[in-house]
């Protein structure tokens, strides 16, 4: 037997009164958030929750989040952790492509998208956070009311090694999102070989800035941090004046971030807030996008603290390399295998590259994902005799160090996370004004990559930039919309009428 939720339930056991989460003015101990997670999970036990069955939530970086992600572990369920900023049609299309039965969210939501669970009738229950619906009489319970009409003693149901734990939802040039089934398995260990990595101990204190439903956060800080008793800092919006004041009056010592993160703090340094970092963290990591050099050596230059970078992807759990605090730190580099972690590097025929030329990077391990739920043949495609490919092209040099210098797919990352330019093309070309669009990433010195569109007009319309805007930010996430569009009379094509999206770059 092996369950994720016990990274909780053990530490809690040891030391129920440790302070597990502070946010704002509320503070958890392990104690309180394990006795909440056990009625979560009393709950969904008496709604008939199978084992294996999937269980949605829609919860910013507050205290009910770990709350609701391990009571639904501990009821043998599996995760899906769904961003926050989808609308209400990316949640039902979530919902009912997880076969999600039971929901929790936020009310009021951004744009009310908690609704999509009314466009799904196989998804039968709903929790809400906060208020009822008072306009939806009938229509689900609130976490309050979870809380204190279901008993609190401990609870932990019997999960194998190899059942899914977390399904995480990532996109791939297909356009719709896929879910990664990721096992028990695959998060602890993961878990636990980063509180190798990094020494972990139980004084740490991490400031969540990181959303919770993404990977790096929910590993890295949650899940590693609650196994050994760290106390976590949650920050549900990230701002970069209220992350030092929050670095400062916790006295944090670990925080993870994305490259727009460390860029937002240094012109907060600019703007002359100054915060003595080097005497609290002892430890900085960077993910989920390339580090500019340049970022890494003026934060370190401002702070007094060096930024360790790694590399992963939701299908891995999600750490596959790093660079180790024993080692020296390769600027640019996305560092070395963790432990039980094999790289090696391809070309499209799955066949390793000589040494020397950039290749794809393919994983092996203990870390790689089942498969895509409900997608044998995608799953095909990407998973070979264990291997994992990556889509991303890297180089090693002579002493065992990776550094990423493309990426095979389209993918555009901005501000760290995922935009697929497909997903993105199949909204804008369902406007009754647009014939044709191509979606690109081009760069940006804030959030790395902006997403632009360029699009063919339907013959005689005047469509105006700012209006394709407005009606595309109505169907999209807030990070996934275009913020730039350009009209054009044709789009570059090869000969058998493929976009070349290169020529517009």
């Amino acid at each position: 037997m092996l369950n994720l939720a016990t990274m909780l339930a053990d530490t809690a056991r040891r030391t129920p009164g440790r302070t597990a989460v502070i946010e704002g003015d509320r503070t958890l101990t392990f104690g309180e958030i394990d006795a909440a997670a056990n009625s979560v999970a009393r709950f969904l036990l008496s709604r008939q929750l199978r084992p294996g069955d999937r269980v949605a939530l829609t919860i910013a970086n507050v205290v009910e989040f770990p709350i609701v992600y391990f009571g639904i572990l501990k009821a043998g369920g599996a995760v899906v952790p769904l961003n926050t900023m989808l609308k209400r049609e990316e949640v039902a299309y979530h919902l009912r492509d997880s076969g999600a039965a039971a929901y929790f969210c936020a009310v009021p939501g951004l744009d009310e998208a908690w609704r999509g669970f009314l466009d799904v009738a196989s998804c039968e229950h709903l929790v809400t956070l906060g208020s009822a619906l008072l306009d939806e009489p009938g229509v689900g319970t609130t976490l309050a009311e979870v809380l204190a009409e279901h008993p609190a003693d401990d609870v932990l149901q019997e999960t194998e090694a190899t059942d899914t734990a977390v399904v995480l939802y990532t996109s791939g040039t297909t356009g719709k999102p896929k879910g990664a089934e990721l096992t028990h398995a695959n998060m602890v260990l993961n878990a636990i070989g980063h509180n190798q990595l990094l020494d972990a101990r139980a004084d740490d204190v991490h400031l969540v800035a990181l959303p919770l439903f993404h990977s790096f956060a929910q590993t890295v800080q949650l899940n590693a941090g609650f196994a050994v008793g760290a106390t976590l800092v949650l920050l549900p919006r990230f701002d970069a004046a209220e992350a030092l004041a929050l670095m400062t009056r916790h006295r944090v010592t670990v925080f993870a971030g994305v490259p727009t993160m460390y860029w937002a703090l240094l012109n907060k340094s600019a703007d002359g807030i100054a915060v003595d970092l080097a005497g609290l963290l002892r430890i900085a990591l960077s993910g989920a996008a390339a580090l500019p050099v340049d970022v890494l050596e003026r934060f370190r230059d401002v702070f007094g603290v060096g930024i360790r970078e790694g590399y992963g992807l939701s299908e891995t759990s999600p750490t596959v390399t790093f660079n180790p605090l024993d080692q020296p730190n390769r600027s640019g580099s996305i560092g070395k295998p963790i432990w039980g972690v094999e790289v090696k590097l391809i070309d499209v025929h799955w066949d390793e590259v000589p040494v020397g030329e950039p290749g794809e990077l393919a994983v092996r391990g203990y870390n790689v994902m089942k498969g895509y739920l409900g997608r044998p043949e995608a799953t095909k495609d990407v998973i070979r005799d264990g291997w994992f490919r990556t889509g991303d092209i890297a180089t090693r040099d002579d002493d065992g160090y990776f550094f990423i210098v493309d990426r095979a797919k389209d993918l555009i990352v901005r501000g760290g996370f995922n935009v697929y330019p497909r997903e993105l093309e199949e909204v804008i070309i369902a406007h009754p004004e647009v014939s044709l669009v191509a979606v690109i990433g081009i760069p940006d010195e804030r959030i790395g990559e902006e997403v632009k569109a360029f699009v063919i007009r339907e013959p005689g319309s005047e469509l105006k930039e700012e209006d394709l805007i407005g009606w595309s930010r109505e169907r999209l996430a807030a990070y996934k919309y275009p913020r730039l569009v350009e009209f054009r009379d044709t789009l570059p094509m090869n000969a058998t009428g493929k976009l070349l999206k290169r020529a517009l770059r």
